[in-house]
């Protein structure tokens, strides 16, 4: 691996590699009383967030400093960005300070694939830094998706062969995108249901199914992954009110108990509580958001751990 941009960049083995290399490292550091490998010393790893973030963020700092990498955190607004500074010319500059590895979120689609392709042609020595994809614009978020692949893991034993739902607010949804193609990969069924205002165009060439009726997905899934409705993104009215995005299309009590009973429910937060998810639900021991956050650790660590170190398995 050199960069990660994308789910669909990735086959079955080498997302199973990714996902058995995550479970490797987090056996690794259990029981630990300082949880921390000696794996990515002397690397400098740089986030280079141009949105906010919470848990992506902290999750990629996390995991690079128990790796033992030198972690810098680099926001726009704190950044030569708010003085005009081009996204080129912010690359060439890290490329130049000798960052082994950007991890960039971005509001605009295709930011990180440009940033991957500037950071080697106009870097002074070598090939330029690794860049992963943390999420830009509309586009794609593949550690998420990585993430949620190692959660079902957890839960459902296995991905194959098993029927994901994937609801809500998918147009504007860059998790959505990077989960039908990994799911899809890893030989799930993947189902997506929402309003039709809120389904991409050329949503039909997606490897997936398309439903408008959540009651009538429910009693056939092993997991349901809730969306967060992005307004921030929204121009315009796609759906008349909050109370009827809930009614339509929010995952409540009585649409839990619809669900066959091993069934997980997933969320990649923040969560609109009340909204997409009933607060009762997402408490319920059925819920896995929490577990998510921690797979998160992990799964990045893989990744880094990949990107950065080559080819040996960590001990």
């Amino acid at each position: 691996m050199r960069h990660l941009l994308s789910t669909g960049d990735l086959d079955a083995a080498t997302a199973n590699l990714l996902l058995d290399t995550a479970d490797r490292l987090k056996q690794a550091l259990l029981g630990r009383e300082v949880r921390k490998l000696p794996t990515l010393r002397g690397r400098t790893l740089i986030t280079l967030f141009y949105e906010d973030s919470t848990r992506t963020r902290v999750s990629f700092e996390i995991a690079g400093k128990w790796m033992s990498a030198d972690t810098i955190n680099v926001s726009a607004k704190g950044s030569s960005v708010s003085k005009g500074e081009s996204l080129r010319d912010t690359a060439a500059t890290l490329a130049a300070a000798g960052a082994d590895c950007v991890i960039i979120r971005h509001p605009a689609s295709g930011a990180a694939h440009r940033l991957a392709a500037w950071g080697g042609r106009d870097s002074l020595d070598g090939p330029g830094p690794s860049v992963v994809n943390a999420g830009d614009g509309t586009h794609e978020h593949p550690t998420q998706a990585l993430l949620d692949a190692a959660t079902l893991r957890d839960r459902l034993g296995s991905i194959a062969g098993k029927r994901i739902g994937i609801v809500g607010d998918v147009t504007h949804s860059r998790v959505a995108r990077s989960n039908v193609l990994l799911l899809a990969t890893l030989g799930a069924e993947v189902v997506l249901v929402a309003p039709p205002t809120l389904l991409p165009v050329g949503v039909a060439d997606w490897p997936c199914r398309v439903g408008n009726h959540l009651d009538a997905e429910l009693p056939g899934l092993d997991a349901v992954m809730m969306l967060r409705v992005q307004a921030e993104r929204m121009h315009g009215g796609f759906f008349p009110s909050a109370r009827e995005y809930a009614i339509g299309y929010g995952l409540s009590e009585r649409r839990l108990a619809m669900l066959p009973e091993r069934a997980v429910v997933l969320h990649p937060g923040p969560m609109v509580r009340g909204m997409e998810i009933a607060p009762a639900v997402a408490d319920s021991p059925r819920a896995a958001i929490l577990e998510q956050v921690r797979n998160g650790v992990h799964v990045r660590m893989a990744v880094l751990y990949h990107l950065l170190a080559g080819a040996p398995e960590p001990q």
